[in-house]
């Protein structure tokens, strides 16, 4: 027999916060983005929210008009 006992359950849950682990740094690296790319993605849906908008008609109700 072997003199170096493991406990399994103990185990399991290292190999799976392992795993855990190396998907999250993959992740990371698949999404991560750093503060500028962040603030420059922001501004830019600023920018064409602002554009978006500017194009819009408005609507005349003709209900209520005088005449």
């Amino acid at each position: 027999m072997s003199d170096n006992v493991i406990n399994l359950r103990a185990f399991r849950k290292a190999k799976a916060r392992s795993e855990a682990g190396k998907l999250a740094e993959e992740n990371r690296a698949k999404f991560g983005q750093t503060k500028a790319e962040k603030r420059a993605r922001k501004a830019e849906e600023s920018r064409a929210d602002k554009a978006h908008s500017a194009g819009k008609l408005t609507v005349v109700d003709r209900d209520h008009e005088p005449g």
